[in-house]
C-alpha cells in the first residue's frame, strides 16, 4: 500500500467517524492543522508528507446498567503508515486506577493486533471499549500482572505541549480559569488575551488533556488546538519534565494592546517572544505568514 493510499483510507475513516459521531462530546479532532495537511496531501500529488499525525478523541459510554456515570476517553493518533500499522490509542477514565488502565490498554492492543492488522479499525476499537472497558474498573490487579504487562508506557511518560487558538479571549473569569487550572495541573506556558486569543500549555500529557477538556467546555465563539507536540520521556521523572519545558510557569502576556477596545495585540512582539522561547515556527501555524 502506498503512502497516499494509506492517507486516503485515513481521511475516509475520519469522515465516517465525523458522520457517525457529529457532536464534540463524542468525537473531536484535536489537531486541525494535521488534518488539513493530510487532506492537502491526498488532494495534491506534488504535496509533501504531512508533518504531524492526526490526533483525535473518541468518548465512549459503555452499555451497562450500573454505569450511567461512566465514560471512557480514547485518545487516538494515526501514524503515517496506518492502517498498515496499528493506531496509537490510550483509553482513560477517572474511575480507572493506573494499574487498571495499563491492563485495559494492553488488552485492547492485543485485540487489535490479533483481529485488525492492516485494516481500518477505529470503529472496532471503539466497540471493544464500549463492550469491555467497564469490567476493568472492578478488576484488582496483582503487582506481578502489572509488571509483566507489555503496556508499561502510559500517558505519564509523555510530555505534551498544546498550542490553542481562540477567536478571542476577553472574559476575565475565563482568563482567571486558564491561569488557575494551569497552576493546579502543574502546567507552564502562556496566555495572550484579546483577538485572536493564544494559549500554550505544556507538561504531562494527562494534565494537558485535562486542561483542554475543561477549557473547551466553556462557551467560545471558536476554539481549537492548532498544533500539538508529544515527546516520550525516558523514566518520566521530574528532571526530564523540567528539561522539556520552554516556559517556567504560565502567565498572561499582553503585547502593546491597541484597537478600539484595546484588544488587538502587537503580533510582531508575539513573534519575538516565541523566537526567544525557541518556538518561532509556531507563528506561521497560527497566522499563516512568516513572523518578523
Amino acid at each position: 500500500m502506498t503512502n497516499r493510499e494509506e492517507a486516503e483510507i485515513q481521511i475516509s475513516e475520519l469522515d465516517l467517524l465525523s458522520s457517525m459521531f457529529p457532536y464534540e462530546e463524542e468525537f473531536i479532532v484535536t489537531d486541525q492543522v494535521a488534518l488539513a495537511e493530510l487532506k492537502h496531501y491526498v488532494e495534491n500529488e506534488s504535496a509533501e508528507m504531512p508533518s504531524s499525525k492526526v490526533q483525535f478523541i473518541l468518548n465512549v459510554k459503555p452499555e451497562v446498567s450500573n454505569a450511567s456515570m461512566v465514560e471512557f476517553s480514547m485518545a487516538c493518533a494515526l501514524p503515517f503508515k496506518y492502517p498498515t500499522i496499528l493506531p496509537e490509542i490510550t483509553v482513560r477514565s477517572s474511575l480507572l486506577s493506573r494499574a487498571q488502565q495499563i491492563h485495559l490498554n494492553s488488552d485492547l492492543k492485543t485485540y487489535l493486533t490479533e483481529n485488525c492488522s492492516g485494516e481500518p479499525c477505529m470503529l472496532s476499537a471503539r466497540e471493544w471499549v464500549k463492550d469491555h472497558a467497564a469490567a476493568y474498573i472492578d478488576k484488582e490487579l496483582s503487582s506481578s500482572s502489572v509488571t509483566t504487562s507489555n503496556a508499561t508506557q502510559s500517558e505519564d511518560t509523555t510530555f505534551t505541549r498544546l498550542w490553542i487558538y481562540s477567536h478571542h479571549i476577553y472574559n476575565k473569569q475565563k482568563r482567571k480559569n486558564i491561569i488557575d487550572w494551569a497552576k493546579e495541573l502543574s502546567l507552564s506556558g502562556f496566555c495572550m488575551p484579546g483577538k485572536p486569543g493564544v494559549v500554550c500549555v505544556e507538561g504531562l500529557q494527562s494534565s494537558c488533556e485535562e486542561f483542554w477538556s475543561r477549557v473547551r467546555k466553556l462557551t467560545w465563539k471558536r476554539i481549537l488546538i492548532r498544533h500539538r507536540e508529544d515527546v516520550s520521556l525516558e523514566g518520566g521523572g521530574h528532571a526530564e519534565i523540567q528539561k522539556q519545558r520552554k516556559f517556567s510557569t504560565l502567565e498572561e502576556k499582553c503585547f502593546d494592546a491597541h484597537g478600539a477596545r484595546g484588544n488587538h495585540m502587537d503580533l510582531g512582539q508575539l513573534y519575538r517572544f516565541l523566537e526567544e522561547k525557541g518556538c518561532a515556527d509556531i507563528f506561521q501555524m497560527y497566522f499563516g505568514v512568516e513572523g518578523h
